[in-house]
């Protein structure tokens, strides 16, 4: 997967906001990873989270309109992600599945854009389909539609700050 990336505007409003864990719903998958030997806590295979429905940057809508005009999406949200040092989130799909329900679409009609709010740090990964992805700059971003297999970890001391925006088309 190539990154593109959009010209940064934000300042790091991000690095504060309420973030908090919520545990891994989709129980296939941990099923897997334990057979794969991914032993920790089901609470750690995610980072923290600041969705949309908390107090969000006052820049954020310029994101929203961004999805909008530029990849023509609709029913926006954002999800703010911090990755702490040792969270790992093995090879998965997205579920969506309260998205799905609240609006009414497919799975293949979902997009997500990942966008990476700071440069690379040692230790930050993500990988696409078993292609890595590092050395990322602040502001490049990935966009990929429904079920696309990805695999995101911080082994790095720093945390990972990105923004997950999920729309449909």
């Amino acid at each position: 997967m190539k990154l593109k990336n959009i010209k940064p505007f934000w300042d790091d409003e991000y690095k504060h906001l309420k973030y908090h864990k919520e545990p891994y719903n989709y129980s296939p998958d941990i099923e897997i990873w334990r057979e794969q030997g991914y032993n920790h806590d089901i609470k750690y295979f995610t980072g923290e989270m600041c969705p949309h429905n908390e107090k969000q940057p006052s820049w954020n809508k310029i994101f929203i309109e961004w999805v909008k005009n530029k990849h023509g999406l609709k029913d926006v949200g954002c999800c703010y992600y911090r990755m702490e040092t040792g969270v790992i989130l093995p090879n998965h799909s997205d579920a969506y599945t309260l998205y799905k329900k609240k609006f009414n679409c497919e799975i293949d009609d979902i997009y997500r854009i990942l966008i990476f709010l700071e440069d690379w740090k040692s230790g930050h990964y993500l990988e696409f389909d078993g292609e890595p992805i590092v050395g990322w700059k602040a502001g490049d971003y990935a966009k990929w539609k429904g079920e696309t297999k990805h695999f995101a970890a911080n082994i790095g001391p720093e945390y990972r700050y990105t923004l997950q925006i999920t729309g449909h088309k």
